[in-house]
């Protein structure tokens, strides 16, 4: 495929867009975000990952198809993990491409949110 083409599967998102689908797997919401998390698209996946009210909620995000992440995507993802954690569920993170993963490494999350290399590793217990 040369550079540039996208699968029948890929959608073109402009530039500072985020989506993010949800679905659940053995009862586990996954969430698989696209596109730029930051302080004008935040939002989208704040709410997605709002479980209020829900008993013992579990959530993996998967960040596969998310090509930046600045602070604020930092502070949701940190925000969510506590809100989960409270209500005695967790917070797990999936697929975090390098420039992903790097900000998750210099700034510590992956010290204290699991990060998996896979959605597979994400969902096992």
């Amino acid at each position: 495929m040369a550079e540039g083409e996208m699968t029948d599967t890929e959608q073109a998102m402009p530039a500072g867009e985020l989506s993010v689908a949800a679905s659940v797997t053995d009862g586990v919401r996954v969430l698989t975000a696209a596109g730029e998390i930051d302080h004008q698209s935040g939002d989208v996946l704040a709410q997605a990952l709002d479980v209020s009210g829900a008993p013992r909620p579990r959530v993996v995000v998967d960040l596969g198809r998310v090509t930046f992440m600045d602070s604020s995507g930092i502070n949701i993802l940190i925000t969510a993990h506590r809100a989960l954690s409270e209500a005695g569920g967790w917070l797990r993170l999936a697929r975090p491409g390098p420039s992903v993963e790097r900000v998750l490494r210099l700034v510590g999350v992956d010290a204290v949110i699991d990060c998996h290399e896979t959605l597979g590793q994400a969902l096992a217990d």
